[in-house]
């Protein structure tokens, strides 16, 4: 009989092999999705405000696109006319709305 410390070791199973335990016992491993399958969504345009909880601060707004706009203003009535403006780029970008069948306006 040893005391002391003792290497871990696989619990023998009832049939005298060892198998390795991958979590404590009942306990079932988690299933996790496949991080290689790809449903083809990425971001496209992002909308970044920041409201500030006093009433002396001003917001800002930054409103960014994979197209190429990047956009940033500071101010309550300019924050608010950004936000209008990154809803209507959003109908109207290649990106996000696609071109085919759409009529000219």
């Amino acid at each position: 009989m040893t005391t002391g410390p003792r290497s871990a070791e696989p619990t023998p199973t009832p049939d005298g092999s060892s198998a390795p335990k991958v979590a404590a016992e009942g306990v079932p491993p988690a299933l996790r999705p496949d991080p290689r399958s790809d449903d083809r969504r990425r971001p496209v345009a992002w909308l970044h405000i920041v409201a500030p909880p006093s009433y002396s601060a001003s917001p800002s707004v930054r409103s960014w696109c994979s197209c190429g706009r990047d956009i940033f203003t500071a101010g309550l009535v300019r924050a608010l006319a950004l936000i209008d403006d990154h809803e209507q780029h959003r109908t109207l970008c290649p990106h996000i709305t696609p071109q085919e069948g759409r009529k000219a306006a």
